[in-house]
């Protein structure tokens, strides 16, 4: 019965260890969104849902608790954060930053050109070296702009 347990649980706990060069992760508890553990494990939004993309769904449904998710990998990991607040515009967080303008963009690319797609509790890349990171779906990344982000609970699968 135990053994049935545990071979049920491992895809959920081994699914970071998949994640080619995952150079650190999280686990996920009771209650945690894609944003909280952005904030909590100093990755952004973007960074997270893509070293993500193939375990954690468009709008951050599917979080399990337990589930071992990674938080970034070799060569493009920023973790200079900082979390979206209201009122907050780019060229005021590039100013407290001291970042310049292609790297704000280099390192959050689903930002668009305008700046009017930042959104609460949205964690961004604030650091002032660019990193380079692979292709991504940008139709992904852009329905989760805004997007009701639901929690993980004890009592509900998603």
């Amino acid at each position: 019965m135990f053994a049935a347990l545990a071979l049920l649980a491992l895809p959920l706990l081994a699914k970071a260890d998949f994640i080619e060069g995952c150079t650190r992760t999280a686990v996920v508890k009771a209650g945690d969104t894609c944003d909280e553990l952005s904030t909590r494990h100093g990755v952004s939004t973007f960074q997270f849902a893509l070293v993500n993309d193939e375990t954690v769904d468009t709008n951050c449904h599917n979080l399990q608790i337990n589930q071992t998710v990674c938080l970034g990998v070799s060569g493009q990991d920023c973790t200079k954060i900082y979390t979206v607040v209201e009122d907050d515009t780019c060229d005021w967080i590039q100013q407290q930053y001291g970042i310049a303008n292609e790297t704000l963009y280099a390192n959050n690319p689903q930002i668009n050109a305008d700046c009017t797609n930042i959104y609460i509790g949205e964690v961004l890349c604030v650091d002032t070296k660019a990193f380079t990171y692979p292709a991504y779906n940008a139709t992904l990344f852009e329905a989760v702009a805004g997007s009701y982000v639901p929690y993980c609970d004890d009592d509900e699968d998603y």
